[in-house]
This record gives C-alpha cells, structure tokens and sequence, in this order.
C-alpha cells in the first residue's frame, strides 16, 4: 500500500508540471519527514550522487557534441556518406542512417544527433522528394543511435547506478546499435523500392568521393580516438571524453567552421544540459535513499521472486512498464528513477546486468520518440518547422522496428554479449 501511495505522489507531482528533480527530492523529504529521518541523509545523498570521476565525462561528451554540431560537422559526414551511397535506391535515407551512426559514435547524446544530421539531410531529402513524414520519422528515429552506439551517456549514468563496468556496457552497445541502424537502412531501402517517389542522385565521380571523404577524416579519426582509446584501454572513458572535445575543437577551427560566438553557445547549452542530468541525478539519489529505508526496493524484488519465475516474463513486464512510463517522461529520469528500484531483481532471477543494461537503453529509444514528451519528436520538430502531428505519422514505423530489435536481443543474447565477453 505504501508503495502505490509513494508511486501515486510522484505521478501527482510529475502531472501537475513539477520538474522531475524537484519532483523526486521534495516528495522524498516529505517521506523523511513522515518517517522522522535524520536529515542528514540530503547532504550525504547529495555528494554521493556526484561524487564519481566517471561522471566528469557526461559534461566532456556534451562539450564535444556540442561543439561538433556548431562546427557543422554533421554536414561534412553526410557530404562523404552521400558520396557513396547516395546513388542508390532511397541512398539519401540510408546516408542519413549511416551519417547518424558515425556520429553517435562521437556524441553520446540522442538530441545532438538528431538535430546535426537533422539541419543538413532534412533538406536535401525532401527536395529530392522524400515524403516529408518518413524523412522526420527517419532522423528522429535515426537520432537515438545517439545513445546506443558507444559513447552513451545514458550507459555511462547505468553503470555508475549499478556499479557495472562501463566499458563492457560501451561494448555491448556496439552489436546491438550496428543491428539497429541495420535495420533503420533495409526499412528506407523498401520504403524507396515500394513506397517512394523521388529524385535519384546522380552517381558521384571518384574525385567527388575522394574530397568529400578527406573533409570527413577528421571527424572518423576522433571518433576512431576516443573509441579505440577507451577499448585499447589507453585512457578512461573520462580521459577520452576530455581529449575528443580537445580533438573536436582543433578539427572545427582548423575547418574555419568554429566562431567563438558558436563555442559561447557550445559550452552554455552544454551547461545547462549538465545542470539538468545532475539535478535529476541528485533528486534521484535523495529519493532512492529514503524509499531503500522504506524497503520499496526490497518489497518489489520480493513480490518479483514469489510471483516471476521466468526472466522472460519478468523482461516483458519491464518492457510494457518502460513504455508507459516513457509517455511521461524522460529518458535520463526514467534511468535514474527505475534502475535503483528493478536491479535488485536482477540477481534473483540470474538476469545479465549488462545485457538487461542494453534492453533499458533500447527502451529508453523508444521513450525518445513517443508522445507526449519525446525530447528527439521535438528536436526534429524544431529543425523542420514542422507540425508535430507530422513527425509523429512518420516515427511509428522505427517504434516497431526498435521492439523488433527488444526481441531479437532478448532470444539471441550474443547480440549485446559476443563483444565484450566472447571476442
């Protein structure tokens, strides 16, 4: 009963247009206070929440994201992409996939993704005569390799929560996100086989490859560096977040495509995006602390083991709870506000905490594209100029497509699992 009370206030609070963090850190003072808890759970939750050296790379990563998107990087991976593959029936959507893949394999952040490759493929699709509800469906979609391809931020912020390495998360991501961005490619090769009508491109000539591919290097070097860095086990996930934005803001002013205007811009909304994940992160923390002295935790991973014997069942329920939620929230507060709460269960039920790991992440894709408050339905919103009614008949296709790929991962495991335990 105390659970669906607690449960019941925060969705009160959420609803009534409460910020999630403020949301989480003042309901759990009001429990402290019911309960006469010392107060000094806050201080020590609050510390606790930040006081990680993994956590300096968030903030690093959005640096370098950031400055990559106002450096216009994203038209230089398109440009090549094209190059190559851009002749070919529905080439420009399978560029726009590619072009979001290499660059999530940079960015960490869905919503930078989305609105780098969104600016310069947008455009050039719809002026080819691309229907205009695929081609927004397609980048928002497109955008959430952000956060599935390594570097994710959201994995970054799950390893820290559960203690869990983040660099094998990092590896699991890597089968999982080539799958998905798979998948995303031979659904715009049948929609322009069956379904499109539009102007083809013209065959690109070598020399056009040949340039467009030597203005990209860069940016396929830095990602090569802070990837293979990171996995060659040269330097942390920190340490390569620090020198990727080190990298990226020699590649953008050595491009002449950097102002300082831009990096202005580049590091305040890099601030407030930082701001943001740790206010959340230390509600989060305040709130986990006080519903593990409710033992809520305990009692719901009790209830799982007496009535869920099958980790199928039990991922399934985890599955249809994430997407209801995700209606309602954010990905970063869904993070932070289930895994404390389902990572007991994992154990009892001989679940793999990285594997489970990459279905949340997947999952949290999905939250990333579904009303009402899908954060990438508004990015590309925002960039097209677009009804949002619009965006969203072209997204649901990629919503099914990502619980295709939920359940491919759930009966073939090796998908996240081969990389990093197997290779």
């Amino acid at each position: 009963m105390t659970t669906a009370l607690i449960l019941l206030a925060l969705v009160a609070l959420l609803l009534v247009g409460i910020p999630v963090a403020f949301a989480l850190g003042g309901l759990a003072l009001g429990l402290m206070w019911v309960a006469d808890l010392a107060p000094v759970i806050v201080p020590q939750a609050l510390y606790g929440s930040i006081d990680n050296f993994v956590l300096l790379s968030v903030p690093l990563f959005l640096l370098m994201s950031n400055v990559l998107l106002k450096g216009g990087i994203g038209r230089d991976l398109f440009g090549a992409v094209q190059s190559w593959v851009g002749h070919w029936p529905g080439g420009l959507a399978i560029a726009t996939v590619i072009t979001c893949a290499l660059f999530s394999a940079i960015a960490g952040s869905s919503i930078a993704t989305a609105a780098t490759i969104a600016t310069v493929a947008i455009p050039e699709m719809i002026g080819r005569g691309y229907n205009r509800p695929f081609v927004l469906g397609l980048l928002a979609a497109g955008g959430t390799l952000g956060i599935l391809i390594p570097p994710s931020i959201p994995m970054i912020v799950f390893g820290v929560i559960t203690d869990q390495s983040i660099i094998d998360l990092f590896l699991a991501g890597i089968g999982p996100g080539l799958l998905l961005a798979g998948m995303f490619a031979l659904y715009s090769l049948a929609y322009a086989r069956f379904g499109g009508n539009f102007a083809p491109l013209p065959k690109a000539s070598w020399d056009e490859r040949a340039r467009a591919t030597t203005r990209a290097l860069p940016t396929v070097v830095l990602a090569f560096i802070v990837i293979g860095g990171i996995y060659a086990g040269v330097f942390t996930p920190t340490e390569a977040a620090a020198i990727g934005f080190a990298v990226a803001l020699i590649i953008v002013f050595a491009l002449r495509t950097m102002t300082w205007e831009k990096l202005k811009q580049a590091v305040m909304e890099s601030m407030r995006t930082t701001v943001t994940i740790f206010l959340i992160m230390a509600g989060a923390a305040i709130f986990g602390k006080v519903i593990t002295l409710y033992r809520i935790p305990q009692d719901i991973s009790a209830a799982i083991g007496a009535n869920i014997g099958e980790p199928g069942l039990f991922i399934l329920i985890v599955c249809v709870v994430l997407l209801v939620v995700g209606f309602f929230l954010e990905s970063m507060s869904m993070l932070l506000i289930m895994v404390p709460v389902l990572y007991p269960s994992l154990m009892a039920l001989g679940i793999d905490p990285i594997w489970f790991g990459i279905i949340f992440v997947v999952m949290i894709e999905c939250a990333l594209i579904t009303p009402p408050v899908g954060l990438n339905l508004f990015v590309i919103q925002a960039v097209a100029d677009a009804p949002i009614t619009e965006v969203l008949r072209g997204v649901w296709p990629f919503i099914l497509i990502m619980f295709t790929a939920v359940v491919a991962i759930y009966f073939v495991p090796d998908i996240a699992l081969y990389i990093p335990f197997k290779l």
